[in-house]
């Protein structure tokens, strides 16, 4: 009499990971931050509200194809779905028309927005050439910072072989922060590598 296999019907439970910068934020920089500022409560302390990372490709317009790439790009490095842009009005010198696809965005938040931070500042910008820091004057006044990455292939998860174009993309870090130095501070203690320690700021 042949013997039947059992099926093994246990359900496999995925450990979810807490990223590092997550748990570095709330055991360590949140204390540090309303300590340094005298904030009345934990509550004050600004924190990082999202990651929107923008590509725009101006080629686009020629070769569509280049989009799909950009696109491919964009999603294996934020590790999700990106949103296509389109342009809102007409530009005849470059044979733009309104409505066509000339970019890509995603926006990150909570996991995935540690996560991407995390390899950002751990591996990819020690990739790019002669790296000494990132500009402390790009905040905006409201407590936001933009980042301009000229190449796409400083991210390791990108296959060179596959990239028919390097294309930049522009890193936008929103913060609950209300003023510059504020924000500055918070992502100088996430470990931003900034080339300066201090930022003017009114």
């Amino acid at each position: 009499m042949a013997k039947t296999k059992k099926k093994n019907t246990e359900k496999v439970v995925e450990e979810k990971i807490t990223p590092r910068l997550f748990t570095k934020y709330n055991e360590t920089i949140k204390p540090q931050l309303k300590e340094k500022f005298n904030y009345k409560s934990i509550m004050e302390v600004p924190r990082l509200e999202k990651i929107v990372i923008n590509m725009g490709i101006g080629g686009a317009v020629q070769d569509s194809k280049l989009l799909d790439e950009a696109v491919r790009d964009l999603e294996t490095i934020a590790g999700q779905k990106a949103s296509i842009r389109k342009a809102k009005k007409a530009i005849s010198n470059f044979k733009l028309r309104a409505g066509m696809k000339i970019g890509a965005k995603v926006t990150l938040r909570r996991e995935r927005m540690y996560e991407f931070l995390d390899r950002l500042i751990s591996i990819a910008l020690p990739r790019v050439r002669d790296f000494r820091g990132i500009s402390d004057k790009s905040f905006d006044g409201r407590g936001n910072y933009t980042l301009g990455i000229k190449e796409q292939i400083i991210f390791p998860e990108i296959n060179i072989d596959k990239v028919s174009k390097v294309v930049g993309m522009d890193v936008t870090f929103v913060t609950t922060a209300k003023t510059d130095k504020e924000a500055y501070e918070l992502m100088l203690a996430f470990g931003v590598p900034f080339v300066k320690k201090q930022v003017n700021n009114a």
